[in-house]
């Protein structure tokens, strides 16, 4: 069975991620899904100024709440999954992560950016695929139909 870790932001475009491992084990690939949130660091002034254990809990909650609907989705659909909140570098942690629970696969979601936005800003999902040791899919979000409007704030 093939574990294949799910990076997770609470947004649609992880949902997107979220229902392609689902597509794939409803094809037939026998897999354990592996969801997982990584929180950036804290700030030195936020470290500065709080409790480091308070700015931890607060971080692992943040990313719970953010899985909270890919693992709804994942229990409905009746699939195996673990779920997992780590602070650190988000794709680095990934790649970490995915070694670490011994995934064949990494399904992330792509973000929708254009060409030379993507060049100066670069993407958590191409920083995965430079890194990682295992396959990564990216998963484009759909496109809207024609007569579809697009929502507001979408890439």
């Amino acid at each position: 069975m093939i574990r294949i870790l799910v990076p997770v932001d609470g947004s649609e475009l992880a949902l997107d991620a979220v229902h392609h491992a689902l597509a794939l084990a409803r094809e037939g690939l026998s897999a354990t899904l592996v969801l997982a949130n990584v929180q950036e660091p804290a700030s030195f002034y936020e470290l500065a100024t709080k409790d480091s254990d308070i700015i931890a809990a607060a971080a692992v909650e943040a990313g719970q709440d953010l899985m909270a609907s890919a693992v709804a989705l994942v229990r409905a659909a009746g699939m195996p999954c673990e779920t997992e909140v780590v602070l650190g570098e988000v794709a680095a942690t990934l790649v970490d992560l995915a070694e670490d629970h011994g995934c064949g696969l990494i399904v992330i979601g792509a973000r929708g950016q254009g060409a030379i936005s993507s060049a100066l800003l670069g993407s958590v999902s191409q920083a995965v695929v430079r890194l990682s040791p295992v396959p990564v899919t990216i998963v484009k979000h759909p496109e809207p139909e024609e007569g579809e409007v697009e929502e507001e704030g979408e890439d």
